[in-house]
C-alpha cells in the first residue's frame, strides 16, 4: 500500500515518520526543493532519536528511508492508495492542494485532510467524489501521539471511513470517531484552554511559569498551556481559533490580544525562537 503525504512541515514530516515506521511506502510532496531537504533532515533526526531510545535499529531506519519517495510533482501521487493533505491551517491553501491531489489520483484513492479545525464537508465539496474524502487528524508529534480523530463529512462513505480506520489502527493509533464540527473534539477543548490561559496572563493574575505549573502539577498535564501553545506554534493556534470562531460563530474563540501581538511580531513560539518563552531557534 502506498501513502501520499502533501506537506513538509512539522505535521507532514511527523506523519511520514509514523507511516514509514509501520512498513508503508510513502511519496512525500513538497513545493520547494529546500522544503523537501529540510523535511528529510527532520525525518533523519526523528529516526535517530528512535534509535537512541532503542525503538528501532539502524538497519530499520535504512529500510524505512528506502521506502520514501520525495517530489515536488503532484503527478507522483498517481498510484497512491491514500493521500493525506498536511499543509498549513489555511482554508485557501488547503483548497488548492486538495484540487491538485484530485486531478492526479485514481478514482479509488481516498483523500484525507489533517486539518484540525476546518470543515470536512466544506473541503469535500471541492471534489467530484466527496464520498471518498474525510479527516484524519493526527496529533503533534504524530510519530508519538496515540490518538487520531477520524472525521466524517456529510457525504463521506462507510467504505472510505473503514479503509481509513484500518490504516490508522495499523499505525498503532486509537481511533476516535468525531462528527464534522468546528474544532472537532481536541481543539474545541484545547483552544479555549490556551486562550483563557493567555487572558489570565494578560490580567496579571499569575506569571506564565505559574500558569503552566498549575496545569502541570494541578492537572497532571505534561506541558502547561503556554508552553504547549509555543510548541504548537502561536500562529497555528491563532488560525485555529479564528477558524472555529468563524465557522461556529462563537466569540469565545476570539484570540486574546497578547496572542495577536506575538503573532504580528513574528514570535510564533518554539519554531521561531520566541513566543511566551525563548528557545534556540529551529532551522
Amino acid at each position: 500500500m502506498k501513502i501520499g503525504i502533501v506537506g513538509t512541515g512539522t505535521m507532514g514530516s511527523g506523519i511520514a515518520q509514523n507511516v514509514l515506521s509501520n512498513g508503508y511506502n510513502v511519496i512525500l510532496i513538497g513545493h520547494k526543493e529546500g522544503d523537501l531537504k529540510t523535511c528529510l533532515e527532520k525525518l533523519n533526526l526523528g529516526f535517530d532519536k528512535a534509535i537512541a531510545k532503542g525503538s528501532i535499529t539502524k538497519d530499520q531506519k535504512a529500510l524505512f528511508l528506502n521506502n520514501l519517495g520525495m517530489s515536488s510533482n503532484y503527478e507522483d501521487l498517481k498510484d497512491a492508495d491514500l493521500v493525506i493533505e498536511a499543509v498549513t491551517e489555511d482554508t485557501e491553501v488547503k483548497k488548492g492542494v486538495i484540487l491538485n491531489i484530485e486531478k492526479r489520483v485514481s478514482e479509488d484513492t481516498i483523500i484525507a485532510t489533517n486539518t484540525s479545525s476546518i470543515s470536512i464537508t466544506v473541503l469535500a465539496s471541492l471534489i467530484d467524489k466527496p464520498e471518498r474524502f474525510l479527516g484524519i487528524h493526527f496529533f503533534n508529534p504524530a510519530s508519538v501521539m496515540k490518538v487520531v480523530e477520524l472525521v466524517k463529512g456529510e457525504k463521506t462513505s462507510d467504505e472510505a471511513l473503514n479503509r481509513a480506520r484500518i490504516f490508522a489502527k495499523n499505525l498503532g493509533k486509537v481511533v476516535v470517531d468525531v462528527k464534522d464540527s468546528p474544532g472537532f473534539v481536541s481543539n474545541r477543548i484545547l483552544m479555549l484552554f490556551i486562550n483563557e490561559s493567555i487572558h489570565i496572563l494578560e490580567e496579571g493574575i499569575a506569571t506564565k511559569e505559574g500558569i503552566d505549573t498549575v496545569a502541570k502539577l494541578g492537572f497532571n498535564h505534561p506541558m502547561g498551556p503556554l508552553e504547549l501553545a509555543d510548541f504548537i506554534g502561536l500562529d497555528v493556534c491563532k488560525d485555529i481559533m479564528e477558524a472555529i470562531r468563524r465557522q461556529g460563530k462563537d466569540e469565545r474563540f476570539k484570540p486574546a490580544e497578547l496572542l495577536e501581538k506575538l503573532v504580528n511580531e513574528g514570535n510564533n513560539g518554539k519554531k521561531t525562537g520566541k513566543g511566551f518563552y525563548e528557545y534556540k531557534k529551529q532551522k
